[in-house]
């Protein structure tokens, strides 16, 4: 029986299922968080219909991560992405979206999951900023402000939690090979495209004991 939990937002995106599946085999009792019921299945995980933008469903989500085995990690995953929106044209509102669907979450996740790491003596936290968050390009600010503080928020987070030893670390993708990345390129560049295995394995990495020594960094995969 796994000795530990770890919390996945995103888990059923084309990220988190790469994450599932290594935090799985890594031994982890993996709960994910999921908009439809049925969304993901995998043997040893379990799954909570939720929205995340809602704090009484993000509260009955960490309730059911912690009904077993300790919750010793969290991984923010879930987020939003937008281009084409150049400031000039662009409604307030869906500038104000971006920050909704990726900061929101984390905040509230980071939040309700922070006193129960603190309480079994620590663990570990991983946020999804984004290159493009340290490299802006034209038409999307709404986007790279938002994974800019993700940034910021995963630091802070990194220097409350450590003398409870908690850790917090972020993760800046750049182009995930993923069915909707590849919808949006010419095939000549999928090269360009980072396997979504490769950044589960830094994820998983980052949420052992193995990776004691980061906090408050923000790692490119």
């Amino acid at each position: 029986m796994p000795d530990r939990t770890a919390l996945v937002t995103g888990g059923a995106g084309g990220l988190g299922r790469s994450v599932v599946d290594a935090l799985l085999a890594h031994g982890w009792r993996v709960v994910v968080p999921v908009e439809r019921t049925g969304e993901l299945d995998r043997d040893g995980l379990t799954t909570i219909t939720a929205d995340l933008t809602n704090p009484d469903d993000v509260a009955r989500t960490v309730r059911a991560a912690t009904d077993g085995a300790p919750l010793k990690a969290l991984v923010n995953l879930v987020g939003g992405f937008a281009a084409d929106q150049p400031v000039a044209d662009t409604p307030l509102a869906e500038f104000e979206l971006l920050f909704t669907r990726n900061l929101r979450p984390t905040y509230l996740m980071t939040q309700a999951v922070l006193p129960h790491l603190k309480s079994t003596g620590g663990g570990s936290i991983v946020c999804t900023g984004a290159a493009a968050a340290l490299q802006p390009f034209a038409g999307a600010a709404g986007y790279t402000a938002a994974k800019a503080a993700v940034i910021a928020f995963a630091k802070a987070v990194a220097e409350e939690g450590r003398p409870d030893g908690v850790r917090c670390n972020v993760i800046l993708p750049s182009l995930i090979d993923t069915p909707t990345n590849r919808e949006m390129m010419p095939e000549s560049e999928w090269h360009k495209l980072v396997p979504p295995e490769r950044i589960a394995s830094v994820i998983a990495f980052l949420c052992g004991d193995g990776s004691a020594a980061l906090n408050g960094a923000a790692l490119p995969v």
